[in-house]
């Protein structure tokens, strides 16, 4: 990657969707009703992918941005377990359950908080009611390595798990100790060590760049660090700082936080850092070796994204189960409530807990299309989309094409007759690039509370 001058880059920093839905979040509402969802449970025929949220975690992660309840009760655990599968009753009974199932993943939370025994429960309860999974399935499940043992590993493994994702964070002391989350390296290559001995060929770990203290020679160390983990895949996040939404990120003192410039610094790092040590940059945070499926998607462009990232498994109809998940289908999201009583009560009275969500337009539906292929192959094949929206791109897309001049000019993206491509220096600002084409944005234009910042 050439030499980047900082300085001009961090201009750019500044609030912007990550885009792992379009519209996004911010436009779920509940003018989208309780019967849309119904009906298009009932009436989609694509391949499903079932997602199940597991909220609970023993202690906070003060950068965590996801929706957690914290508990040290088991009782909570187990009550949430019956919830899930009325949850899945309900579900079986809208959705035409002869359905293949192409992937699954737990999400939370932490899953491994969960007993081995109550994971098995879980698993084999929705393959009751679920029971076509195809032989290529990707099952996957989000683990941190301070609560996982070989007991669950073994349930993971009679359930054909084959993807298992580590939260690692950063290895540098005084930045686990301020983020709450002290995680020494032995304890994480034990965890690996425990999936690799399972047959778990597809290893992910995760990293997060921006947290309190962290600077490029921290970093740098906790790359080096990293590589003896030998994960296949890595995702590296940048944080997102949005304390008005999370109390614990309040906890922070904000000088301390790395500046736009060493974030960016850090970030060109890493890229070169797996691109020497054997990985291909995937997508806008994560890298891949070559044998891995995400390498070979980006070969054919057939790289996906949604709430889980970047995935090989596109087309799928997402079921979102548990507090807070979040389903999609070609033309709408739907969101559970994030309230446990309102869930409960919703069960309880026989309704799904469903609270929101977005009927995608027409033209939601093309700019969804045109987004989520430049957040995954950093490009745009212009005259695919014609052919598939049945329009023409550069009379629609005028506004986006004028506004998208300014990376032309700085050599950060070219526009040729058939294709939008976005040079490599120009995949550290993807989101900001892939903002023009957002028709949502121009209501956020003085919001500085509606997304995290892009650099």
């Amino acid at each position: 990657m050439s030499n980047i001058d900082f300085e001009k880059f961090s201009k750019y920093s500044k609030p912007g969707p990550r885009y792992t839905s379009y519209p996004t979040a911010l436009e779920f509402s509940d003018a989208f009703k309780y019967d849309d969802y119904i009906h298009y449970l009932e009436t989609s025929k694509e391949k499903l992918s079932l997602y199940v949220h597991l909220p609970f975690c023993r202690s906070a992660c003060y950068f965590c941005g996801c929706n957690v309840v914290f508990t040290s009760k088991e009782t909570k655990l187990s009550a949430y377990i019956e919830y899930l599968k009325k949850e899945v009753d309900l579900l079986a009974e809208h959705i035409d359950t002869s359905r293949e199932v192409i992937q699954f993943h737990f999400g939370g939370g932490t899953p491994t908080y969960y007993k081995a025994f109550e994971l098995d429960e879980i698993v084999t309860y929705i393959k009751s009611k679920f029971p076509n999974w195809s032989e290529e399935a990707e099952i996957s499940c989000e683990i941190d390595p301070r609560y996982f043992n070989e007991e669950q590993m073994k349930v993971f493994q009679k359930h054909g798990f084959n993807r298992i994702s580590f939260g690692v964070q950063d290895l540098d002391e005084k930045v686990q100790k301020e983020i709450h989350r002290v995680q020494p390296l032995e304890l994480t290559q034990n965890a690996v060590d425990l999936a690799r001995k399972y047959g778990i060929n597809s290893i992910n770990t995760d990293f997060i760049y921006g947290l309190p203290y962290q600077t490029l020679e921290t970093f740098k160390k906790t790359l080096e660090l990293s590589t003896q983990l030998n994960p296949d895949r890595v995702a590296v996040f940048n944080y997102a700082h949005v304390p008005w939404l999370m109390k614990t990120q309040r906890k922070f003192d904000e000088t301390t936080l790395p500046t736009p410039e060493v974030k960016l610094q850090i970030f060109q790092y890493t890229i070169d850092f797996f691109e020497n040590n054997g990985y291909k940059m995937v997508g806008m945070d994560h890298f891949a070796k070559p044998k891995d499926e995400l390498f070979g998607a980006i070969e054919k462009g057939e790289l996906h994204r949604n709430f889980q990232g970047y995935t090989t498994k596109g087309g799928a109809n997402l079921v979102g189960i548990g507090l807070t998940s979040i389903g999609e289908g070609e033309r709408y999201y739907a969101q559970n409530t994030k309230d446990m009583k309102a869930y409960e009560a919703a069960l309880d009275a026989g309704r799904l807990p469903f609270e929101r969500g977005v009927n995608l337009s027409d033209d939601d539906y093309l700019r969804k299309a045109v987004i989520m292929e430049l957040m995954a192959n950093f490009s745009i094949d212009m005259k695919r989309v014609e052919a598939e929206h049945h329009i023409d791109f550069k009379t629609y897309f005028t506004d986006a094409l004028d506004a998208l001049q300014e990376f032309v000019d700085a050599d950060l993206v070219t526009i040729t007759e058939d294709k939008i491509t976005v040079s490599t220096t120009g995949t550290l600002l993807i989101r900001n690039i892939a903002m023009p084409f957002d028709a949502y944005m121009k209501k956020y234009a003085q919001s500085k509370k509606s997304f995290s910042k892009t650099v």
